[in-house]
């Protein structure tokens, strides 16, 4: 197979490629995969604020119980005291004064923890049903990912084949007609090789003046368009 064989059979290849490609993609299995990745990702970062959150008010909840706890002690301390009989009347009434002073202490540490406990349940419930929720993103990804397999495995196997025929292909090229040929696919969206019929290229079909014709058919097989630039094969048959 000459280099110009070989250079319009990979673009026929890469096409295919590309239409196999785009089927696969466009499956509805894939659709949904697409979705559940979006999903997945979402969750992901509201997982990690949830459990932020979740860890703050334990670190809340931990300092308000040292801190009952505490009090508590302080007030064994000073109950201790009170009676005590050597105590005199000033002193009973300071310390019961502050008896007073910790009691209130310790009702407000109590009614904080109750709403700190409220939050601490709400935010470990989100917690559970947002692990949930990923599990079952993660068991709908697995069945997805399945079907997907077995709907696609004859075109999966169809762009194996065609994979392993580029390579064939590549390998017959020259190093500058292969980069040439690359950046014409990216500028031209794939169609980046044409053909003569006759004195009109296959893609951009704009008829070639006499002179030029003359000129290309007397060049180098593998040439350039000189209406769309495209890579241009210009093969023997194409002009006896």
């Amino acid at each position: 197979m000459t280099e110009s064989s070989s250079l319009l059979r990979l673009q026929e290849v890469d096409l295919q490629l590309m239409r196999l490609r785009k089927t696969l993609s466009a499956m509805p299995q894939q659709e949904k995969l697409r979705a559940i990745t979006l999903a997945k990702r979402k969750l992901a970062a509201q997982l990690k604020q949830i459990v932020g959150q979740r860890k703050d008010i334990e670190t809340e909840l931990a300092d308000n119980q040292a801190d009952h706890a505490k009090i508590l002690a302080i007030t064994a301390e000073v109950r201790e005291r009170v009676s005590e009989r050597v105590q005199s009347y000033r002193q009973i009434q300071d310390l019961e004064s502050q008896l007073t002073s910790l009691a209130k202490r310790q009702e407000k540490l109590e009614f904080t923890q109750t709403d700190i406990l409220q939050r601490l349940g709400q935010a470990q419930k989100a917690e559970a049903n947002a692990r949930a929720l990923a599990q079952r993103l993660l068991d709908e990804e697995a069945a997805q990912t399945e079907s997907y397999e077995h709907d696609s495995a004859d075109l999966r196997a169809q762009v194996r084949v065609l994979e392993q025929e580029r390579e064939g292909l590549v390998a017959q090229l020259s190093g500058d007609t292969l980069d040439t040929y690359d950046a014409a696919c990216k500028r031209f969206g794939g169609l980046a090789v044409e053909s003569l019929a006759s004195n009109v290229p296959s893609t951009c079909r704009v008829k070639l003046q006499p002179a030029i014709y003359q000129r290309l058919v007397r060049g180098p097989q593998i040439t350039e368009c000189p209406y769309c630039h495209r890579m241009l094969v210009v093969e023997q048959r194409d002009f006896e």
